[in-house]
């Protein structure tokens, strides 16, 4: 359903969302959004944890891409290790 509400920017730089469109996108205290401009507009996009079945998916699409690969377990440990420890440097 498209919608249209007028709303305005606090003085800390707050957007209120009109109560309608927050119950409909299932909107709630805490809810992240990712922020997006073209220099014109700006685009709210609200950010959703996936369901634990496209994780479970995901999972095992990687675990076939690396038997495929000839990767074994302790190779994918060590390299998530390193990524970890080179993400907090």
């Amino acid at each position: 359903m498209n919608q249209v509400e007028v709303t305005s920017v606090s003085s800390k730089g707050q957007v209120v969302i009109p109560n309608d469109i927050r119950k409909e996108l299932g909107i709630c205290v805490g809810s992240k959004f990712i922020v997006v401009t073209d220099g014109t507009n700006v685009l709210l996009k609200p950010v959703r944890a996936p369901k634990m079945e496209a994780f479970r998916k995901l999972i095992k699409e990687s675990q076939r891409i690396a038997f495929r690969a000839g990767i074994k377990k302790s190779a994918l440990v060590r390299i998530i290790k390193k990524a970890r420890n080179e993400s907090r440097n």
